[in-house]
């Protein structure tokens, strides 16, 4: 966790105080992050004001999820059990894995953001409209009952989020770090079968471009756009 938050804010920092009139590849590559944040994430889904209030926790939020995520990707060894020999010297071994892959820190994060758009939407509507709001427009002729029945199924809908939004999250990263290990060699020795390495190594490889290609920045883009969709709806005129 501080890693990726060192990492965001010095990523941000850095570029920021050194931007070229000719960017190097590493600007152009965070400006093409920063352009996505911006544009597609936030504008894409919030109106002019809301979209420049909230732009910063969006960018943020994208920026230090996939560095977390990055980070799980060093190859670095993990037995934390024996020391490892570097040139003769026993050192203990590192044990870095992304924060995102333990299931209360996408927890967390999704707290921040289910209390941030709920609030966000009282402040912009008022208490009483925002949660009325909840209904959809046409059950005006509809009883109380069936009102009262739809509002909680919203009701509902918004508590999923807390587990649909932290476990996608969740289960993605960590899926990939186990999917790394059997290939790399864990199904070889669960099964007790040490040629069936040859077999998995090129797939664990395979699946490393993966995960480091697209599941890591993935994650991080569908997290940060549905906090931006959330606080959309919040915020907006219509159910």
């Amino acid at each position: 966790m501080v890693l990726a938050s060192a990492l965001t804010i010095f990523t941000m920092v850095w570029i920021s105080r050194r931007m070229a009139q000719k960017p190097n590849r590493v600007q152009t590559a965070i400006e093409v992050a920063y352009d996505l944040t911006k544009n597609n994430i936030t504008g894409g889904n919030l109106d002019g004001a809301t979209a420049v209030r909230w732009f910063p926790f969006l960018a943020a939020l994208f920026f230090w999820i996939w560095f977390s995520n990055m980070i799980g990707f060093i190859p670095l060894p993990t037995n934390t059990e024996h020391e490892i020999s570097i040139f003769g010297l026993e050192i203990p071994a590192f044990a870095i894995y992304a924060a995102t892959a333990n299931i209360s820190i996408p927890l967390v994060l999704t707290l921040v953001v289910w209390v941030s758009y709920h609030v966000e939407g009282i402040r912009s509507k008022g208490f009483i409209p925002y949660f009325a709001g909840w209904l959809p427009p046409g059950l005006e002729e509809m009883n109380p009952i069936g009102k009262g029945a739809i509002f909680i199924i919203e009701v509902i809908s918004h508590f999923v989020r807390l587990i649909s939004l932290s476990v996608r999250l969740f289960a993605n990263i960590l899926a990939g770090h186990l999917l790394l290990l059997f290939m790399g060699g864990g199904l070889a020795v669960l099964l007790g079968i040490a040629a069936l390495g040859a077999l998995t190594f090129p797939m664990a490889f395979a699946f490393f471009i993966f995960e480091v290609g697209l599941v890591a920045t993935l994650q991080a883009f569908i997290f940060s756009t549905l906090t931006a969709i959330y606080i959309g709806g919040a915020t907006s005129a219509s159910h």
